[in-house]
């Protein structure tokens, strides 16, 4: 108990309720925010954030996945190809990297390694994800089908790579598989998308969990705060989701992740960016390259599809696939 009373256990449950807020405000971002908060706060080597991480959020994604099931939003046949692909992938991931190596601190380096690209890898997918809404609403051919024929081995494959990033990272099980869902099945309504990917999401990281604590063992003094933060972090963003507008939070979400991989990569020594010491104006200059450049290149990426730099469609109605031109108030999808 006394474990629990402790200024870093304070720390790990008020990151916990923060990441907790954003999961339930845009139902992204869990393992993408939470594992690098966890290693910035210096409470653990990378495999037993990861461990701590994949636990609580097999906790709070089940809540979100059972909501959805009662709705009847998720595409149960999807979520299926995406489990048979994912889970034995997850189960495996922790221990490739564990056959890299058996040196605590040489693991430790390489999971941080690869955090850290998987954290980009979910920024720039979200920035796709926008792109291809672009590319669709310009062409003017989306057809709703929320029951479309499975592409069975291009989503054995999706199931394949989120599981291994999952297992290894705690990261993708949201970002990844969502703009991977969004490529192959476009027809999908928002709320479709977002409860397949829940209910898959909920035995892939249980899976990934398992496997982690096989091999690390868990560390209940992370887990249990982050628990206790996370759970009713995630009921209070859930709630306050329909009053906070999505684009802001998302865009803010690319940033940090962008931050936060830069920002693992450094501490990690990579190569290019540094050897011993992070470097603060680095990654304070990558935000702010992300906060003023990106712009700008969305505004050209606008323009190549014939559209002004600024301007309808916005992002909100861009990260609606529901969304069509000239149709005012758009309909809220609960995403």
């Amino acid at each position: 108990m006394a474990e629990l009373l402790t200024l870093t256990a304070l720390s790990i449950l008020v990151a916990g309720f923060v990441v907790g807020i954003v999961v339930g405000l845009t139902g992204m971002g869990g393992g993408a925010l939470m594992t690098p908060a966890l290693l910035f706060l210096g409470v653990g080597e990378a495999a037993t954030v990861v461990t701590a991480d994949l636990t609580a959020a097999a906790v709070y994604k089940t809540g979100g996945a059972i909501v959805h099931q009662r709705e009847g939003s998720p595409n149960m046949q999807l979520a299926k190809w995406l489990m048979i692909g994912s889970i034995p992938m997850a189960l495996l991931g922790p221990h490739l990297i564990a056959w890299f190596t058996d040196d605590a601190e040489q693991l430790n380096h390489v999971l941080v390694i690869c955090i850290g690209f998987a954290l980009l890898l979910a920024a720039a997918t979200y920035a796709l994800r926008l792109y291809v809404n672009l590319r669709r609403v310009r062409s003017g051919t989306h057809v709703h089908d929320d029951n479309p024929a499975i592409r069975v081995v291009p989503t054995l494959l999706v199931g394949m790579l989120g599981g291994l990033l999952v297992g290894i990272t705690s990261v993708g099980s949201g970002s990844v598989i969502m703009i991977a869902l969004l490529m192959l099945y476009p027809g999908l309504s928002a709320v479709k998308l977002v409860g397949t990917d829940l209910v898959q999401a909920v035995p892939l990281v249980l899976a990934a969990a398992i496997s982690n604590i096989a091999l690390h063992g868990i560390d209940w003094g992370i887990l249990v705060p982050l628990l206790i933060g996370s759970v009713p972090g995630t009921i209070l963003g859930s709630k306050l989701a329909p009053r906070v507008p999505q684009s802001f939070i998302r865009r803010g979400i690319v940033v940090v992740l962008t931050m936060s991989g830069v920002a693992l990569l450094d501490k990690s020594g990579w190569a290019p960016l540094g050897v011993e010491e992070t470097h603060p104006f680095l990654i304070a200059g990558v935000g702010l390259a992300v906060l003023l450049v990106l712009p700008i290149v969305w505004g050209f990426l606008r323009r190549s599809q014939g559209l002004p730099m600024f301007g309808s469609p916005t992002i909100a109605e861009l990260e609606d696939p529901d969304y069509t031109p000239g149709v005012i108030g758009m309909k809220r999808t609960g995403r």
